[in-house]
C-alpha cells in the first residue's frame, strides 16, 4: 500500500505513529496521485457542463470507493489503531454549491466519470461558497464558509486567461479537482478564479464592497441580489466563468484538430440552468476575433449549446436589464442585439424576443433561440414547459426539447453513506448493483421473507442511532432513536412549503395539549438555509426555531413530539440524515418543483415519500405503486387553472376551518412571541393569511389527512418494512447513470 511510502517521505512515521491530521493528508495526496493515473481525454467530441454550482461534498472515502480501494485502505487503518470515519471527518466540505442543482451537476460529473465519456466540468473557485448558517436567537445569521487548506483537492494549473470587462481586464487562473469515476476514468471539475481575490474585503457577516470586483469576484455563490450592486456582480461572475470556460474549450477544440468551423464536431456546451448563458454570446464573439463571419459564428455556437431548464418559477428565470450588460460586458452587447433582431425579423410574437419592452434580456430566451437541445428534469416537469411555460417556444422548435429526468449517485447516496444497507443489499443479490442501478430489482424476490424485512428495519435502527450519536456530538441536539424520524431537507423557499410542515406541527402540538397523544414519538427534522435577501424564507426558519425552543421546554409534549431544525445543512449532513428517515417530505406545490433529487436520495435509502404529485414525485408513485407512497394535495392541472382564475383566496381557507385558523393564529400567540422577534412572526402570518401564493393553506387539510395515515401505518412494522423495501428495489431508475447515458445518446452523441 503506497499509504505507508508517503507517510515516510511526509512526516517519516509509520502509520499507528501519525496523528488523524497527517493521515487524511497523506490519504489525499495517494488518492489525488491514483485519480491522475486513470485520466484521459479520448473521444474526438467532448462535453463540456458548465454550472455556476457543483455541490460536490467530501471527496475522500467517495473517491476511496470510486478507486476500489476503501475497504483495503479501512482495514489497513484499523489495524493500526486508526478511524477511517474519524479522519475523513477532519475534511473540510468544498463550499461551491447550494441545492439541488449543485448537488445534480456533481452526480452528473460523476456517472461522466463512471461511463467512460470524455467531459468535464466548468465552474468558479468560490473561497466562502454561499455562506456558512448559524442560528442565534432563533434566526439564521449567515457567516463566511472557508473550505480551502494549503492542502486540498484543489490542484493550481498553468492555465491563465485575460478576460475584458467594461474598462478593465482581471486574469483567470484555473482549478482543477479530479473527479474519480466508479471503476473507469478520471475527469476533471475546471474552477477558475481571480489572481486578485481578497478574503480580507468581508467584514460583518458576510458582508462586503460589492463594487471592489478584482477583489470580490470569487468570494461567494450567489452575492446577496437585494440592491443594483449585488446583481451586477453577479453578471461578472457569469460572464468571468463562461468567457474563461469559452477560451478553454476553443484553446482544447483546436489541440485536438478542431479548425473552429467545425467547433460542434469536437465540443458541446450543456449549459446547466440560466447561469452560464452568456457562454453563447461569447463564444459567437470570440469565434468572429479568429475570422469567422457572424453569420457562421451563430451557427456553429447553435450547434454546440446545449440548454437544461431546472425551473417552472418565472421569477427564477434570469433576466438581466441591458445596462448591466452595457456597464459590464459590453463587447458583448453588439452580439446579444444581433441575437434579438434575427429574432424580432422572424417572429411577431414578443413574448419570445430577447429584449423585452422593459430593456431586460431574457437568458433563457438565448438558450432556447440558440442552442439546440431543451431539456426539463422529470416527466411533468417538462410537459409543463411545453404546455404552458415555454408553449411559445415549443410551438416554434418541438424538436429541440426533451425530457432527461433527474438522478443520483449510487456511489455516494448508498455505498458511501449507508455501508449497512450496501452490504445487506449486496449479501442478497450480489455486487452488480453498484455498476448498474436496475439490478436493485431483485431485491423484490425477498418482499415476503420475513428474516430480510426484519434486517432492513435493524439498518435502519442503526442509522437512526447514528444520527442520533452524530448529532449530539456536532450540534448538541438529543434525539430519540425510536421515535419516527419524519425529515424534510432542501433549499428553503415558500413552493417547498416548509411552511406547512411547520402549520402541521402547531397542530399535533395542539393535539398533544389535549390528550390525543401519538402511539409513537415523532422527529420533525428540517435542514434547510434561506438565502440572505429572501425575508420570508428566513421568517420560516424563525418560526421553526421557536416551535423547537417551545417544544424542548413543554414536559407534556416532548415526550411525544419534538422538532429539529439542523445547523449549516450540507452534504455532510444530508449523508447522516437520509438513511435515518423513516419518512421524507416532498410537499412542494404541484406544478412547482421541476424535479427534486432528495426524494431519490430518501427512496434508495429505505425511507417513504409523503408529497404531492410534482416533479419526479409523479415517476416515484408510478414505479412503486400507490401502496408505498403517501400523495395528497390538488394536481398540477387544478394548480395552474388557481392561477390563470386567480381564485385562490387563502383567508377564505382560513376563516373556514378553525382548525387552520387555530394553527396560523399560533404564529403570533403570546407563548411564541415570547419566544420570537414580533415583527418575524407577524410578517409570516400576515403573508400566510394575505398572500400565500404557494397555496399552503388549499392543501393543509389533505396533507394533515394522509401524514397521519403513514404515521398509523408505520405501526404495523413488517408491513413498513415491505414498503422500504419496495422503494429501495425501485430506486434503479434514479440512477445519474442512466440519466447520463440519455443525455449522451440523445443530445451529446460523444464519440
Amino acid at each position: 500500500m503506497e499509504l505507508a511510502e508517503i507517510l515516510k517521505e511526509r512526516c517519516n512515521k509509520s502509520i499507528k505513529e501519525c496523528s488523524d491530521q497527517e493521515l487524511y493528508f497523506a490519504l489525499l495526496e495517494m488518492t489525488k496521485k491514483m485519480a491522475q493515473q486513470k485520466e484521459s481525454n479520448s473521444g474526438k467530441r467532448k462535453l463540456y457542463y458548465i454550472s455556476a454550482e457543483f455541490l460536490i461534498g467530501k471527496l475522500l472515502s467517495n473517491n476511496l470507493i470510486n478507486l476500489g480501494i476503501y475497504e483495503d485502505v479501512k482495514e489497513l487503518l484499523e489495524k493500526n489503531g486508526k478511524d477511517i470515519n474519524v479522519i475523513e471527518g477532519l475534511e473540510p466540505e468544498p463550499s461551491l454549491g447550494n441545492g439541488g442543482l449543485g448537488r445534480l451537476a456533481a452526480c452528473f460529473l460523476d456517472s461522466i466519470a463512471t461511463l467512460g465519456l470524455n467531459g468535464d466540468g466548468i465552474g468558479l473557485n468560490y473561497h466562502y461558497g454561499l455562506f456558512k448558517q448559524v442560528f442565534s436567537d432563533h434566526l439564521q445569521c449567515e457567516t463566511p464558509n472557508p473550505w480551502m487548506q494549503k492542502e486540498c483537492w484543489l490542484t493550481k494549473t498553468d492555465t491563465v486567461y485575460q478576460i475584458p470587462f467594461g474598462g478593465f481586464t482581471l486574469n483567470s487562473r484555473m482549478y482543477d479537482i479530479d473527479v474519480t469515476g466508479y471503476g473507469n476514468r478520471t475527469t476533471k471539475l475546471h474552477l477558475f478564479d481571480v489572481e486578485t481575490v481578497d478574503e480580507g474585503l468581508v467584514h460583518d457577516g458576510i458582508d462586503f464592497d460589492k463594487e471592489d470586483i478584482e477583489k470580490n469576484l470569487t468570494l461567494f455563490l450567489y452575492p446577496d441580489d437585494s440592491d443594483d450592486k449585488g446583481r451586477l456582480l453577479r453578471v461578472y461572475q457569469q460572464y468571468f466563468m463562461v468567457s474563461s470556460g469559452a477560451r478553454l474549450i476553443l484553446e482544447e477544440a483546436c489541440a485536438r484538430g478542431c479548425s473552429l468551423h467545425d467547433l460542434y464536431r469536437y465540443a458541446t456546451i450543456q449549459i446547466n440552468d440560466t447561469h452560464p448563458t452568456m457562454v453563447i454570446p461569447e463564444l459567437i464573439r470570440l469565434l468572429m476575433e479568429r475570422g469567422i463571419g457572424i453569420d457562421e459564428a451563430i451557427d456553429i455556437v447553435s450547434k454546440t449549446c446545449a440548454y437544461t431548464n431546472h425551473t417552472i418559477l418565472a421569477e427564477a428565470l434570469e433576466k438581466w436589464p441591458v445596462h448591466y450588460l452595457e456597464k459590464a460586458v459590453p463587447q458583448l452587447m453588439p452580439i446579444i442585439y444581433e441575437l434579438h433582431n434575427r429574432v424580432v425579423k422572424k417572429y411577431r410574437d414578443e413574448s419570445v424576443y430577447i429584449i423585452d419592452n422593459e430593456k431586460r434580456v431574457h437568458m433563457a430566451h438565448i438558450d432556447i433561440h440558440y442552442g439546440y437541445s431543451v431539456n426539463g428534469v422529470a416527466y411533468l416537469h417538462t410537459e409543463i414547459l411545453k404546455d404552458s411555460e415555454l408553449n411559445n417556444f415549443y410551438r416554434i422548435y418541438p424538436e429541440k426539447f426533451n425530457n432527461k429526468t433527474n438522478g443520483i449517485t449510487f456511489r455516494r447516496w448508498l455505498l458511501h453513506c449507508n455501508h449497512r444497507l450496501s452490504a445487506l443489499i449486496e449479501e442478497l443479490i450480489g455486487p452488480g448493483f453498484k455498476k448498474d442501478a436496475a439490478e436493485l430489482e431483485k431485491l423484490l424476490a425477498y418482499v415476503d421473507d420475513d428474516t430480510v424485512l426484519e434486517r432492513i428495519l435493524d439498518v435502519k435502527a442503526a442509522c437512526k442511532a447514528e444520527l442520533k450519536s452524530y448529532l449530539k456530538e456536532t450540534q448538541g441536539i438529543e434525539l430519540d432513536e425510536n421515535s419516527i424520524f419524519d425529515i424534510q431537507i432542501k433549499r428553503l423557499h415558500e413552493y417547498k412549503r416548509q411552511q406547512m410542515n411547520a402549520l402541521y406541527v402547531i397542530s399535533k402540538y395542539f393535539e398533544i395539549k389535549e390528550g390525543k397523544k401519538p402511539t409513537t414519538p415523532i422527529t420533525v427534522l428540517f435542514g434547510a438555509k434561506a438565502a440572505p435577501a429572501y425575508v420570508i424564507a428566513k421568517d420560516i426558519i424563525h418560526l421553526i426555531l421557536c416551535l423547537q425552543d417551545l417544544i424542548d421546554n413543554d414536559p407534556e409534549v416532548s415526550p411525544y413530539l419534538k422538532v429539529v431544525m439542523v445547523e449549516n445543512y450540507n452534504v455532510t449532513l444530508a449523508e447522516k440524515l437520509i438513511p435515518a428517515a423513516d419518512i421524507h417530505e416532498q410537499i412542494s406545490l404541484a406544478s412547482k418543483e421541476a424535479s427534486g433529487t432528495s426524494n431519490m436520495k430518501f427512496m434508495l435509502n429505505g425511507a417513504v415519500a409523503l408529497g404531492t404529485m410534482d416533479g419526479a414525485n409523479v415517476e416515484i408513485a408510478d414505479l412503486v405503486g400507490k401502496d408505498n407512497i403517501y400523495i395528497f394535495g390538488e394536481s398540477s392541472d387544478e394548480v395552474i387553472r388557481h392561477y390563470e382564475k386567480a381564485d385562490y383566496i387563502s383567508k377564505d381557507f382560513y376563516e373556514n376551518d378553525p382548525e387552520i385558523k387555530r394553527a396560523v393564529d399560533f404564529i403570533v400567540s403570546e407563548k411564541l412571541l415570547k419566544l420570537g422577534w414580533k415583527e418575524n412572526l407577524e410578517r409570516l402570518y400576515k403573508e400566510l393569511l394575505n398572500k400565500d401564493w404557494f397555496m399552503t393553506l388549499l392543501d393543509f387539510k389533505a396533507y394533515k389527512e394522509e401524514k397521519e395515515r403513514a404515521l398509523k401505518e408505520y405501526e404495523d412494522r413488517k408491513a413498513w418494512a415491505k414498503k422500504m423495501l419496495i422503494n429501495i428495489a425501485k430506486a434503479g431508475f434514479f440512477s445519474s447513470d442512466r440519466t447520463i447515458a440519455q443525455y449522451n445518446s440523445e443530445v451529446w452523441k460523444l464519440s
